[in-house]
C-alpha cells in the first residue's frame, strides 16, 4: 500500500512536469486579458469559465454578483465569481477550497516587457498579475487536473476552485459572498501565498478619512478665519509621534512584526490667497493579532480629537473607509499545515520551511473567521518584493510555478485519501 501511494504521488509530479507547457500557456492567456480592479471583469470571468470547461471541469458556474447602491437602488458594481466543484468518490467530505483572485492593479509605467504578453526571459514569466494572483489560478487548476488524471479513483471528497474578482478591494463580493450564500462549505482553505513559505496569519487593517472643517477668509483678513490646515497640522504631528512608538509593540507571530501607520493622502484649500476652510487626510493603520480593532479605533479617535481641542471654530469628522480583521494564526498542528509541510520538505530537501505571518491582508481571513483552517500558499518568491508585485516587471519564476503546483497536488492527494474523521 505504501509503495502504491508513493508511486501515485510520483506519477502526480510527473504529470505536472509533462504538462508544464500547457500550464504556462494558461497563465499567459490569463495575463493577456486585462482585469484591473476598477473594471467589471466580465470578459475575464467568461474566458476563465470557458477554459475550465475545456479542461474538462463540467461543473463550472459563473455566479453574478451585483453590489447595490442603497441610495439610488441602481447597480453599483457587477462582477462574476467563477466556481468549479470537483468531486471525487462519494464527494462528501472533506471539502477543500482553493481560492485565487483574477483582478489586478493597473500596470503602471516602467515595464521592460509588455505587461499583457506573459513574456519569458531567463526562466521568469513577466506580466501584470503574474505573481498576484493569476499564477495561483494556473497552479490550483493544474493541481486538480493532475488528481483527475492520475489518482481520481483513490480519492474521496471534493475540491472547490473558487476564482473571484475583488481580491484587490477586500473580497467581500468574492469569498465572503460565496460563503454567505452557501455555494461552498469547505473544511479547509488554501489561498494565494508564496512557494517558499506557508503563511498562517496576517495583520488587520483600519483605514479612515479624517476631515477638518474651519472657516475660510481672504489672506488679507486671516484673523477672521479658522484655519483648517493649521488644525490638521496639529493632528499630523500627533499621528506621526504616535507612529514612532508603534515599533515597541511586537507580535509573537513570526513575520508579522509591529503595527504600522501610513498617512497616504492629504488635500485641502481652494486658492493660494485663501485661508483653507477644509483639509482631509486618509490614513492606513495596520494592527497585529495581539491588538483589537476596537482598541486601535479608540486610540486614534482620542488622539485626533485631543489634538484640535485648543483650536477655536474647528470641527473634525472621522469616517471609516475599511475595517479588515487579522487572520490567524492557524495552528501548525492542523492536518492542513502538517500535510502541506510534509510535501514541501519532500520537494525542498535540505531547505528550511518558514511558517508564519505576513504584514499584508488577504482573502484568507474570510475563511479563517468562519473557523475554517486556512493557509496562504501558492506561486511566488521568498518575499513579495523579489517578484516586483504591484510594480513594473512583475514576474514569477517558472520553477516556482511547477513546485507550488506539485506541492498542492500532493497535499490534496493526502487530504482526500485520508479518513475524513481524522482531518478536522
Amino acid at each position: 500500500m505504501l509503495s502504491e501511494r508513493s508511486d501515485l504521488k510520483q506519477s502526480l509530479m510527473e504529470w505536472i512536469d509533462e504538462h508544464q507547457d500547457q500550464m504556462i500557456k494558461f497563465l499567459q492567456e490569463l495575463i493577456a486579458v486585462p482585469s484591473e480592479n476598477d473594471q467589471q471583469n466580465i470578459e475575464m470571468a467568461d474566458f476563465l469559465a470557458r477554459r475550465l470547461k475545456e479542461f474538462g471541469f463540467d461543473n463550472t458556474q459563473e455566479l453574478d454578483v451585483i453590489e447595490s447602491n442603497q441610495a439610488t437602488q441602481q447597480p453599483k458594481k457587477h462582477i462574476k465569481n467563477v466556481l468549479t466543484i470537483q468531486s471525487f468518490g462519494t464527494g462528501r467530505t472533506p471539502e477543500i477550497v482553493l481560492n485565487a483572485y483574477g483582478d489586478t492593479v493597473p500596470p503602471g509605467i516602467g515595464w521592460e516587457y509588455d505587461p499583457y504578453d506573459g513574456d519569458i526571459h531567463d526562466g521568469k514569466l513577466y506580466g501584470r498579475g503574474a505573481s498576484i494572483a493569476k499564477s495561483d489560478i494556473s497552479a490550483y487548476t493544474f493541481a486538480v487536473l493532475a488528481l483527475k488524471a492520475v489518482a481520481a479513483e483513490h480519492l474521496s471528497g471534493k475540491v472547490d476552485l473558487a476564482y473571484t474578482f475583488d481580491g484587490e478591494s477586500g473580497g467581500l463580493l468574492g469569498p465572503h459572498w460565496l460563503l454567505n450564500h452557501q455555494y461552498i462549505h469547505p473544511q479547509m482553505a488554501i489561498t494565494p501565498g508564496f512557494t517558499h513559505s506557508i503563511l498562517n496569519a496576517h495583520k488587520g487593517c483600519l483605514q479612515y478619512k479624517i476631515t477638518v472643517t474651519g472657516k475660510s477668509a481672504h489672506s488679507g483678513n486671516s484673523e477672521d478665519a479658522h484655519d483648517a490646515l493649521e488644525a490638521m497640522n496639529a493632528i499630523l504631528h500627533v499621528l506621526y509621534t504616535y507612529r514612532k512608538n508603534l515599533h515597541k509593540k511586537v507580535s509573537a507571530v513570526r513575520g508579522i512584526q509591529s503595527p504600522t501607520l501610513t498617512i497616504g493622502l492629504i488635500k485641502g484649500g481652494t486658492s493660494i490667497n485663501v485661508v483653507p476652510d477644509q483639509c482631509e487626510i486618509q490614513i492606513d493603520r495596520r494592527f497585529i493579532p495581539e491588538e483589537s480593532a476596537e482598541e486601535v479605533e479608540h486610540e486614534l479617535e482620542v488622539l485626533v480629537r485631543e489634538a484640535i481641542e485648543s483650536y477655536e471654530g474647528i470641527q473634525v469628522a472621522i469616517e471609516p473607509l475599511l475595517k479588515v480583521p487579522t487572520f490567524g494564526p492557524t495552528s501548525e498542528d492542523t492536518t492542513l499545515i502538517q500535510k502541506l509541510s510534509e510535501n514541501w520538505r519532500e520537494l525542498f530537501v535540505g531547505e528550511t520551511l518558514k511558517i508564519g505571518g505576513v504584514p499584508l491582508y488577504s482573502d484568507a481571513r474570510h475563511y479563517a473567521n468562519q473557523g475554517i483552517p486556512t493557509v496562504m500558499f501558492g506561486v511566488g518568491p521568498k518575499v513579495m518584493q523579489e517578484a516586483n508585485s504591484y510594480q513594473a516587471n512583475e514576474h514569477i519564476e517558472i520553477v516556482d510555478l511547477l513546485q507550488a503546483t506539485k506541492i498542492i497536488a500532493l497535499t490534496l492527494f493526502d487530504l482526500l485519501e485520508e479518513n475524513p474523521d481524522t482531518l478536522l
